[in-house]
């Protein structure tokens, strides 16, 4: 089979497009032949060098959110079936023994994960778990179902498990435009919640009013402490999702109210923040909580969510695989709204 991969950590002058062995399933895995795969930063972060998982090694095929048709099923495999549509969780937590990719569950040590520890979607074909698929309905086409994997469950998992947002409350999502601000917004919005999104374009800042933002913000140019005071009456936000980090981490803590939240789910301006005030932070009894990654249980339910209607896929551009490079560049260029797709 054609895939992209590459041998060692640079720029996109690392990658290799060429042929490949076909993955062979064990009893419990299916094969799926890949009809989309979306980006992710990590993708370019392990690539770079920059960042890469416990567990990478080279060579290394990358591609997290993967859509596609299922070719091959494993010798156990009974619920899924050949020419099912299938989107794909990435996460190996919660695989069985009698597949290739067992054991590489540990939620908090070396968790693996397709297209970021083993091989992914840059490819014509990916082995998965065949209790890691899930049915596409047949009204949705894949290049949909390929926006939702990593952004929509992280985002989730974010907002609700670890952020705890109810209906009513007052919530700041930053980076309105990346993938996992796009699905943030729109779940939020969902469950009854006030969205402020932030994001680094007016251009941007108006797509996010589109997706049900009530309030929106150039965080480049814009107060963001005066604005979220301003669209709050004064008493601040509940909770912010701050998958930026260190960039807007001070105006963050500073625009929450009392009891307020900030759950990190990423770090895309860097590794190091500061607490601005100690004596404001608790004060106003102001939680830090770090978004931990998600459990084989929550993929389900938000994909059966996704699926009933109401959310948007928002598709910046289709590349083909040969062109994941240029994909990537424009990833990192910031020139997006949504997801970017690899189409083999």
């Amino acid at each position: 089979m054609k895939a992209v991969y590459y041998e060692e950590s640079g720029g996109n002058e690392v990658f290799c497009y060429g042929d490949v062995p076909d993955p062979v399933p064990g009893p419990g895995d299916v094969v799926v032949d890949v009809a989309a795969t979306a980006l992710n930063r990590l993708d370019v972060l392990q690539r770079n060098g920059w960042f890469q998982m416990p567990g990478f090694n080279y060579p290394h095929i990358a591609g997290m959110d993967i859509a596609g048709v299922v070719s091959e099923v494993g010798s156990d495999v009974v619920e899924v079936s050949v020419s099912d549509r299938v989107v794909v969780d990435p996460s190996l937590a919660g695989v069985a023994d009698n597949s290739k990719l067992s054991g590489l569950g540990d939620l908090y040590g070396d968790l693996g994960v397709i297209g970021a520890t083993v091989d992914g979607g840059y490819a014509e074909r990916c082995l998965v778990p065949a209790s890691h698929v899930h049915p596409v309905p047949d009204d949705m086409a894949l290049e949909h179902a390929a926006t939702f994997p990593t952004c929509y469950v992280t985002a989730s998992h974010a907002l609700f498990r670890v952020g705890d947002l109810k209906a009513g409350e007052t919530v700041m999502i930053h980076a309105a435009g990346s993938g996992i601000g796009v699905a943030a917004i729109q779940l939020a919005c969902q469950a009854g919640a006030v969205v402020l999104a932030t994001a680094g374009t007016e251009d941007k800042c108006q797509r996010a009013l589109g997706l049900g933002a009530s309030h929106v913000l150039n965080n480049r140019t814009g107060d963001l402490v005066g604005w979220a005071r301003e669209a709050t009456a004064g008493v601040g936000v509940d909770m912010v999702m701050d998958c930026v980090g260190a960039a807007l981490f001070g105006a963050s803590i500073f625009s929450l109210g009392i009891g307020g939240r900030l759950v990190n789910c990423g770090n895309a301006s860097g590794d190091e923040a500061t607490i601005p005030s100690l004596g404001h932070m608790y004060h106003l009894g102001i939680t830090i909580r770090g978004s931990d990654p998600y459990g084989p249980e929550e993929f389900g339910p938000v994909w059966a969510e996704f699926c009933s209607g109401g959310y948007r896929a928002e598709i910046d551009s289709v590349h083909p695989l040969s062109e994941a490079g240029a994909a990537q560049d424009k990833m990192l260029s910031g020139d997006c709204f949504g997801k970017i797709l690899l189409i083999p």
